[in-house]
Parts: structure tokens; C-alpha cells; sequence
């Protein structure tokens, strides 16, 4: 089985209670939230790349303002001729501060959408199972960075 990975990294930037997030057309077209942020290109340091792909994706420029831990993700995903490839995604996982800019939408790339959600709003909202994930690191701050057991209940 053909091998891939895929690093990239992401932004959680929190201002008033509120939550930047990017919308992605999603699979089968059901628009899903996403965090602001995307792949590594060869040779780019992991926040220039936070930087440079919230700014894409937002209209913001951001501070980096501290690494709050790494997901890794492995599955496999279907390739090309029906065969399937063992992916490999990990995702560094920022806290951002504003500092510039203003919101838009992004143009001809992969999201459609930028906007301030409510974090009390989020569990309500359709989002990939990142958004979870961030906002467990921006909130428990793992020493370690790894998130580990399963998540809290938010009954």
C-alpha cells in the first residue's frame, strides 16, 4: 500500500468569546467549519505556514502566539485506480492573536467562507472533527502537547 503524509499547520484564534473559523465546501457538498490554517509547503517553517495560510483563508494577520500541541492522524484514504493509500496527516496546532487585516473571504481556494463563531456555538455547528480537537488543546493545554482519553462530556 502506497504511503502518504502530510503535515500542516492550524490556528486557534480566539477573540470575545468568539472563534475564527474558515468554511470548506466539504465532502459531497455539505459545507463543514474548519480551522484556518493548511499544509506545509516544502522547506516553509511550520508558523509561516499558520501565518500565511490564516491570512489566505481570513483576511488576518496573526501573531503566533504559542504552540499548543501536535494531532496525529493516520488512516487510509482511497487513491488512485481504486487502490488505497495509508495516510499519515500531522497537524501542528497554534494559538494566534490578531494583529492586523480584515476579515474576508478567501478567493479560489479551498475554503469559502470566514467568520467569528461563538465558542458556546461550536458543538452546534457542522465541523470537522479538527475543530474538536483544537479547541481541546487550546483548553486543557497538555504539557506534553498530545491530547489524551477520550474527550470531556459537554452535557
Amino acid at each position: 500500500m502506497r504511503q502518504t503524509l502530510r503535515v500542516a499547520a492550524y490556528a486557534v484564534v480566539v477573540r470575545d468569546g468568539r472563534l475564527l473559523l474558515a468554511r470548506s465546501p466539504g465532502p459531497g457538498g455539505v459545507p463543514e467549519w474548519v480551522m484556518p490554517g493548511g499544509g506545509m509547503e516544502h522547506g516553509e517553517d511550520p508558523c509561516d505556514t499558520v501565518r500565511r495560510e490564516v491570512e489566505e483563508e481570513t483576511g488576518y494577520r496573526i501573531e503566533v502566539t504559542g504552540l499548543l500541541g501536535v494531532d496525529s492522524l493516520r488512516r487510509p484514504l482511497p487513491g488512485r485506480l481504486g487502490r488505497s493509500v495509508d495516510h499519515h496527516a500531522v497537524r501542528l496546532v497554534y494559538e494566534g492573536r490578531v494583529t492586523g487585516g480584515d476579515l474576508r473571504n478567501e478567493v479560489n481556494g479551498s475554503t469559502d467562507l470566514a467568520a467569528w463563531q461563538p465558542l458556546d456555538g461550536v458543538p452546534g455547528l457542522v465541523r470537522v472533527p479538527l475543530v474538536d480537537t483544537a479547541l481541546r488543546l487550546w483548553r486543557e493545554r497538555p504539557a506534553t502537547g498530545r491530547l489524551t482519553g477520550p474527550p470531556p462530556k459537554t452535557d
